[in-house]
């Protein structure tokens, strides 16, 4: 939901000092790069606490806590009453999904045979990219274009909504009606714990006594990562200089780019240290010997790269496509950003299935070099296409929106490829665990992308078309990360 109703919340909130009839541009770039790199923490730090719980109490269980989770705080997130509530519930409620990704390809991977391992991954990527699908075709059912907000304000009132209520929920583009949306998956929940089975292969780690190696006192690491991931968007949040007051006296502080370069450094260091500290813990309890444990968390720094290349072209790129249509001709229309998502969310669901399947024939090494390639093409293509037009910026038509679904077609191809590549890293007893940090620690360096985002756009003069082209150089790392990852085309899940 949040690349469809992110500038309307952040709009509501940061006005204009001299003139509060308007919108602070950059103060809105600035927070949606914040908020955006809050949940990213939060969807690293998830994967990671609850990958740790799924490999401890069983996968359908943890992910059972996980939905539930980001469900409620997706739905709190409409009663924000500024950037910074919500930001922390974009927080909360990433943990949660981040922990779900982590189990649900757990459960799925170890549940269906080896030989459709490939179709059930391009699955799970396109069937995310539906539910991003539902969020575009909902905001456009709730578009003032074909809903007035007086008749969506009567009908809350018939189910018992005050008025007041009622006004709220619809202000701003109805983007708090549409968070609430975000509530609705934990109805699922219920069914989930009556339907779905437990691995099989995670059952018996439990009764070999394995499972119970994993100790509560590791996760003491995870809390110090995501300390100083958080100190480390605090960092680039600040002003420069910084003002605060104590006992009615103001104090200036200078917050210099290098302390902010410097400090983020150290914290990147301290978040790798604390989310594999809980692998390291178990990896030692196990008795496997020093190579199978160095190799262990190798690959999940190597997962972590390869996920982090991916994560930081569709975060730090694709979708600042949704800040950048609203300056765009005719890009102001409400159903802009809605039909991008869909269109988009198509593209991607597609290119899921594509970037699974081909790994069959072709390896998984090949076809990630190649989807490098392709990303890099299609997201400076995509953002350059101003060339073409006079004035140098496309409009907002048929041709925009056609393009944004090839860009999601191409640059979410690897959320298919991911989930198949990822489990085949890790054997049963830390499958969760180590996908769980190799997929969403991606996240913290997608975090760490967006919230250079604002400099960037300032360095450009707030041209998104050459701050997110920019962006696209970082396919070329993947292209080097992949040269040192095994190919396990043909090989059974790791025991």
């Amino acid at each position: 939901m949040f690349p469809l109703v992110g500038r309307d919340a952040l709009s509501e909130w940061l006005r204009d000092a001299t003139d509060p009839s308007k919108v602070d541009k950059a103060q809105v770039d600035k927070w949606y790069g914040i908020v955006l790199a809050c949940f990213l923490v939060g969807a690293a730090t998830g994967g990671v606490l609850f990958g740790w719980l799924g490999d401890k109490i069983g996968r359908v269980r943890a992910m059972t806590v996980s939905i539930l989770m980001y469900s409620l705080c997706s739905g709190l997130s409409a009663a924000s009453q500024s950037p910074e509530q919500l930001a922390a519930l974009r927080f909360l409620g990433a943990l949660g999904m981040g922990g779900e990704w982590a189990l649900g390809v757990a459960l799925v991977m170890e549940l269906w045979p080896g030989a459709s391992r490939a179709l059930m991954a391009g699955l799970i990527g396109a069937f995310g990219n539906l539910g991003y699908l539902i969020c575009g075709g909902i905001a456009l059912g709730l578009s003032p274009n074909r809903t007035s907000p007086a008749d969506i304000q009567n009908a809350l009132t018939t189910i018992g909504l005050s008025t007041d209520w009622a006004a709220q929920l619809t202000a701003g583009n109805n983007w708090r009606l549409l968070m609430l949306v975000g509530a609705l998956p934990a109805l699922l929940t219920m069914a989930l714990r009556l339907f779905v089975p437990e691995s099989e292969k995670w059952m018996h780690e439990k009764e070999s006594g394995r499972a119970a190696l994993w100790s509560e006192r590791d996760l003491a690491g995870v809390l110090v990562g995501a300390g100083a991931a958080g100190v480390v968007i605090v960092l680039w949040a600040l002003s420069d200089p910084f003002t605060f007051t104590i006992q009615q006296t103001a104090f200036t502080v200078p917050v210099p780019f290098w302390v902010r370069v410097v400090g983020s450094l150290v914290g990147l260091v301290v978040v790798v240290l604390g989310y594999l500290y809980p692998a390291r813990g178990y990896l030692t309890r196990s008795g496997l010997s020093p190579e199978a444990r160095a190799t262990t968390l190798r690959r999940m720094l190597l997962g972590a790269g390869l996920s982090g290349v991916a994560l930081l072209g569709t975060w730090a790129g694709l979708m600042w496509m949704y800040q950048w249509v609203g300056d765009l001709p005719g890009g102001k229309s409400p159903d802009a950003r809605a039909w991008m998502q869909v269109s988009s969310s198509i593209g991607a669901a597609l290119g899921c299935m594509a970037g699974a399947l081909l790994c069959g024939p072709l390896g998984r090494r090949p076809v990630y070099a190649a989807l490098c390639v392709a990303s890099m093409l299609a997201m400076v293509g995509f953002y350059q296409q101003g060339l073409l037009y006079e004035g140098g910026k496309p409009p907002f038509d048929v041709v925009f929106v056609l393009a944004s679904g090839v860009l999601g077609m191409i640059s979410a191809s690897f959320y298919g490829w991911l989930p198949l590549y990822l489990p085949e890293l890790f054997p049963t007893a830390v499958r969760a665990t180590g996908q769980g940090f190799g997929f969403n620690f991606g996240r913290i360096i997608a975090a760490a992308g967006n919230l250079q985002m604002a400099n960037l756009l300032t360095y450009f003069d707030k041209d998104y078309s050459r701050a997110c082209a920019l962006v696209a150089g970082v396919y070329m790392v993947g292209l080097v990360l992949i040269a040192f990852a095994p190919e396990t085309k043909g090989k059974p899940l790791p025991e």
